[in-house]
């Protein structure tokens, strides 16, 4: 299975940037920022655009 990745923020705004990569074994995210400023960013906050059940964490941090 083809690595997959998955564009889920930020589209035309410059905060909310959100990356996810999914290997078909993993889920994982690059970047996962908060949207800012604006009368629609508390709502854009509250709901993400994946399970977040479903991505492999390992505290607060990323390894490049």
């Amino acid at each position: 299975m083809p690595m997959r990745l998955s564009f889920l923020g930020a589209a035309g705004e410059v905060t909310g940037s959100c990356y996810l990569v999914d290997t078909g074994k993993l889920k994982f995210l690059v970047d996962c920022g908060m949207f800012q400023g604006g009368r629609d960013a508390q709502r854009k906050n509250r709901r993400f655009a994946f399970d977040p059940r479903q991505i492999a964490a390992q505290g607060d941090c990323v390894a490049l």
